[in-house]
């Protein structure tokens, strides 16, 4: 069965624009709710995060989950009401809050022991970062986002020609902004935060992504080598059919180990993972379903110009 690409690009522009003005709600009203378009974690806002988890060798420790209102009740005696509080499973929680120092720490610690129960020395960890630090990260971030895009758009201009480059970049963005606003969405929906490796997973999303647009615009570049008075609706319609399989397997073999990191590889990774699988995807849908069809629309509208260029010089000759 070959894939309609072209006469059903209508429909693929539609999917992708109705996931990404989602995305975009999510991050005007993110903004204002938070003042920012997604959940920053510590690393970006600075602060400080201690992740506890109870000691359930202790008797009657863990009969019941954990509280939130007895933990929100503690933080509030410390004046710390406004911290961000998630529960990781039933016996576990990660808060994040302003600065504090070793012997708030302690008494936090203590308030916290002496209330909900128990918690497990071993397991406790604690985070603390500077907001300058965190702006560091940021700004590295999105500057390292930026010499990626240009240095992609040089490469393909070089490589192909300056049409089939821009059409690259504009899927990249495509990728790029479904994974912010879905991310923006579970920020609004989840409470889920954003952290120095969300920045990594963009970057890497990125290479992914031209990686599989490379494939099908070589194909087509082919095809028109060979067939240059063919239609370009139908060269880029051979090129996505005869790439897809390609395409679609390497996607599933990169996320059969994305999706058991996120089932599996713990909190710290668990975030990074969905990332790359949200951008992964995306990246596939756009190769085949944006660049392509952008692409072809845009030549299209070239050959249809030629003749009526050429209408026009033989009635003015």
């Amino acid at each position: 069965m070959k894939l309609q690409v072209i006469r059903q690009r209508s429909l693929w522009w539609a999917i992708s624009a109705a996931i990404i003005l989602s995305g975009i709600v999510a991050m005007i009203i993110s903004w204002q709710q938070i003042g920012v378009p997604l959940r920053p974690s510590l690393d970006f806002v600075g602060g400080t995060r201690l992740q506890l988890e109870l000691d359930c060798t202790q008797p009657n420790t863990c009969d019941e989950p954990i509280d939130l209102a007895a933990v929100r009740s503690v933080l509030a005696k410390q004046g710390l009401e406004n911290s961000s509080i998630q529960v990781l499973d039933q016996h576990a929680l990660s808060i994040r809050t302003s600065s504090l120092t070793p012997e708030q720490r302690t008494q936090l610690q203590a308030d916290l022991n002496q209330e909900i129960g128990a918690f497990d020395p071993k397991k406790t960890q604690i985070d603390t970062v500077g907001p300058t630090i965190g702006g560091q990260i940021f700004s590295a971030g999105v500057i390292a986002l930026i010499v990626s895009f240009v240095g992609i758009m040089v490469y393909l201009s070089f490589r192909f020609q300056l049409d089939y480059a821009v059409f690259a970049i504009i899927a990249l963005f495509h990728d790029v902004l479904v994974t912010v606003g879905i991310f923006a969405i579970l920020g609004l929906v989840l409470k889920v935060e954003v952290d120095s490796l969300f920045i990594v997973a963009l970057l890497t999303i990125v290479g992914f992504s031209v990686n599989d647009t490379v494939v099908i615009y070589d194909r087509i570049r082919e095809t028109i080598q060979i067939n240059s008075d063919r239609p370009i609706n139908d060269i880029v319609d051979d090129a996505v059919n005869q790439t897809l399989a390609r395409s679609i397997n390497t996607t599933l073999t990169t996320l059969l180990p994305l999706i058991a990191i996120f089932l599996l590889g713990g909190e710290t990774l668990k975030y990074f993972a969905l990332a790359l699988i949200i951008g992964f995807v995306a990246g596939a849908y756009s190769s085949i379903f944006i660049a392509s069809t952008l692409l072809a629309l845009w030549r299209e509208r070239g050959e249809q110009a030629i003749p009526a260029a050429m209408a026009e010089s033989a009635d003015e000759g």
